[in-house]
């Protein structure tokens, strides 16, 4: 599976099944978390075969069901923290979906459960993401237009609205796609692209925010413009 295909096949699943990590996953995980909190400056950590940090009410709210691995998105406190948890996160997410793992962005619906992370004085937790086998690949939800979240026409670059195409397709708390993407044209041999956040009472919009730009780049080409 491509990292376009499981853009395209991933979403969220809160029920897993009994079946561990294997050992190769587990392995295989490790070491692109290693790459990637050395990219983006985080503490990421995968924590296998702990089943406690969704046993309890939250996570039965949360309609969490069997998770028995998860990923601890921390990282130095700073203003962009969120933004780079979700931008890595997610390429940790579609990682995960290639390797015929199933996950979910976990912002509340779980404990913290001590010693089965280690974190600096100046760290904290941003969200867990829940990993396993899922009952079943999810289902798909309601996206908006391309329309309501871009200023791409037929006058704007294939590439943008590809990229705004695979960016409806992130993850988002409660599906709120509180997100946009403008197309500012073409500036010292560079074709530009401001992404932005919009408000919800709920939250969570800078990590939302890093995961469609993360969508957003894939779809579109890393090569073909940069984000100001």
């Amino acid at each position: 599976m491509t990292i376009q295909e499981a853009i395209e096949s991933r979403h969220s699943v809160r029920a897993y099944t009994s079946q561990p990590l294997s050992g190769e996953a587990v392995r295989e995980l490790r070491e692109k978390i290693a790459e990637l909190n050395g990219e983006g400056r985080l503490n990421i950590q995968l924590i296998p075969n702990e089943p406690k940090a969704f046993q309890g009410v939250l996570a039965r709210y949360g309609k969490f069901r069997n998770v028995n691995n998860y990923i601890v998105m921390a990282g130095k406190k700073a203003d962009d923290l969120d933004e780079r948890v979700g931008y890595y996160g997610e390429q940790l997410v579609l990682f995960a979906q290639t390797l015929g793992l199933n996950t979910c962005w976990v912002g509340l619906s779980y404990s913290k459960v001590p010693g089965t992370y280690v974190l600096n004085d100046d760290e904290k937790i941003a969200c867990y993401i829940a990993i396993g086998y899922g009952e079943t690949q999810g289902v798909s939800h309601k996206i908006k237009t391309i329309g309501q979240v871009s200023n791409a026409t037929d006058k704007t670059p294939v590439w943008f609205e590809k990229g705004v195409k695979a960016a409806l397709l992130a993850p988002t708390a409660v599906n709120q796609q509180k997100f946009s993407f403008e197309y500012l044209g073409e500036e010292n041999n560079h074709h530009q692209v401001k992404a932005r956040r919009g408000f919800s009472v709920i939250g969570y919009t800078q990590m939302d925010l890093g995961i469609a730009k993360c969508h957003f780049e894939i779809g579109a080409g890393k090569e073909n413009f940069v984000f100001i």
